[in-house]
């Protein structure tokens, strides 16, 4: 039996690789904080929703598939719960069946897998209720045909044969084995019989038909040991497919554990969203080359669980553009933007939810980051020889219709180097097919951008009013030569509002105002 709640056709690969890029995407996406609000404290829930956000699907009917089961599971939170618990309980099996017979025998193997198929025929029952009572309450296609094929393979005929074999296994007539004589006289052969069932008149006639006999005194513990071996050998196969069939259910119920996990997880961050007044949408995936990027209230998941007011979202119309490049004020919003860009990527081709009131986004070969770092403790390389090392990195990995998010980058070095290096890695990017979205206080690039390619790409800025004031908000915008960084002057200074002399704030940090 199969589970297929994250696949259509497969099972969910619980060691599929990690990308390349794993630990840079945590640390710069935030995603820590995510998989936290997934998981709970649980380890394992964790770990699966780490490896389904981190490797995403590339399809947009597989990513609808997932969206219709957690769609079912948001709006039925305790059906999803319960089949998880349901699905730990058949795992737990493996624990409750406890045997004080330690022998490597097939009677201990016979025993042991005996109890256990008896407590997970018992599991097996309970899925099946579960099966009666919500089959018409679901409308995805994966829990649908999970339920379906619950109530089709379980049904009343399969678990009464189930009782039927273990009860006949308990062998409480006597096991019955033939064989047959092999070399020197060995016997060979053994196979183990189902008991002939006597009919009434044989069983009140009186004696029976005529058969060969003999008894094992009590103390004869060699003349015990052979008859056990002979016994052992007869049920030796019984007792090796029982234990695989034992092994084929636990199997299920791992796999049943580890796709649920994922909508568990789902639900665990989407109760916490709710909580703080944070709106989600199910994304709608568009094909690669339509490049797509369209929202509405597009916020910073992440930032939500570090903010006691609410998070500020952005409106974002990037279709048909390969290059965002966001300008603006420190501290104005630019890198959270960057952020939300990137998990919603991430959350979308995952097939869950995302942190906007809609999103539209075209589907990518994968989500790359470029963040500035601090600098290198051990003195080995200069900033700007590390950035240019994890770029050369990242060029080996990307491929056409990925997603690359800069932040920062090359701004370790002046104005004019830097600016320099970023315009051709981005060129020689966007031609090759990668859809960039650039933060940067580099006004000769962000300029230089602007008046060669003003139509091909989007130009964000991030907004400020005229006293200074940051709504952290990205807005449309040409790109500026400053950044205002006299605002953030002022307010460590506690010099007064943006109409405080500009000139007088200079001069205090040391420098001439005439330059």
């Amino acid at each position: 039996m199969k589970a297929f709640l994250m696949h259509r056709d497969r099972d969910f690969d619980l060691e599929q690789p990690l990308p390349p890029n794993a630990e840079a995407l945590e640390q710069d996406l935030e995603l820590g904080t995510i998989l936290d609000a997934m998981a709970r404290g649980d380890d394992f829930l964790r770990e699966v929703a780490r490896r389904t956000l981190l490797t995403g699907l590339a399809d947009a009917d597989a990513i609808r598939y997932r969206q219709d089961v957690l769609a079912d599971c948001l709006e039925h939170p305790a059906l999803a719960r319960r089949l998880y618990e349901v699905a730990i309980e058949g795992i737990l099996t493996k624990r409750q069946a406890r045997f004080f017979w330690y022998r490597d025998s097939p009677d201990a193997l016979l025993a042991k897998s005996r109890g256990m198929l008896r407590l997970l025929a018992d599991v097996l029952v309970t899925l099946r209720t579960v099966a009666d009572e919500h089959a018409a309450d679901v409308r995805s296609e994966g829990l649908t045909e999970l339920f379906a094929r619950f109530q089709r393979e379980l049904d009343d005929a399969y678990l009464r044969r189930i009782d039927r074999h273990l009860d006949a296994l308990r062998f409480r007539r006597g096991t019955l084995v033939s064989a047959g004589l092999g070399r020197a006289n060995r016997g060979s052969d053994y196979v183990l019989r189902a008991p002939r069932e006597r009919g009434l008149l044989e069983r009140i006639s009186p004696g029976g038909p005529p058969s060969y006999s003999f008894a094992i005194a009590d103390r004869d513990e060699h003349g015990l040991e052979s008859l056990a071996e002979l016994r052992g050998r007869g049920i030796a196969s019984l007792a090796s497919a029982l234990a695989q069939s034992t092994d084929h259910i636990l199997g299920f119920f791992g796999m049943l554990r580890s796709e649920l996990a994922f909508y568990v997880g789902c639900l665990n961050l989407h109760e916490d969203l709710a909580a703080r007044g944070a709106s989600t949408c199910f994304p709608e995936p568009r094909p690669p080359e339509e490049l797509e990027l369209r929202a509405r209230a597009l916020y910073d998941v992440p930032l939500v669980f570090h903010l006691d007011s609410p998070v500020v979202g952005n409106e974002v119309d990037a279709a048909g553009k390969r290059l965002v490049l966001v300008t603006g004020a420190n501290q104005g919003g630019k890198s959270t933007f960057l952020r939300s860009v990137g998990v919603a990527q991430l959350m979308s081709q995952a097939g869950m939810f995302a942190g906007a009131a809609s999103l539209r986004t075209s589907l990518s070969s994968g989500v790359f980051t470029h963040y500035k770092r601090e600098e290198d403790a051990s003195m080995t390389h200069g900033k700007l020889d590390e950035e240019l090392a994890r770029m050369s990195e990242l060029a080996d990995l990307i491929r056409p219709g990925a997603v690359l998010l800069c932040n920062e980058s090359f701004a370790s070095t002046n104005e004019r180097e830097g600016s320099e290096i970023a315009r051709q890695v981005v060129r020689a990017l966007v031609e090759s097919g990668v859809r960039i979205v650039f933060v940067t206080h580099l006004f000769d690039l962000a300029d230089g951008f602007h008046r060669e390619r003003g139509e091909e790409a989007l130009f964000l800025r991030a907004e400020r009013q005229t006293d200074g004031t940051r709504t952290f908000r990205v807005v449309p915008g040409a790109p500026l030569p400053t950044s205002h960084g006299g605002d953030s002057f002022r307010r460590v200074f506690g010099l007064g509002p943006a109409s405080a002399d500009a000139a007088a704030c200079i001069r205090l940090a040391g420098a001439d105002p005439r330059r």
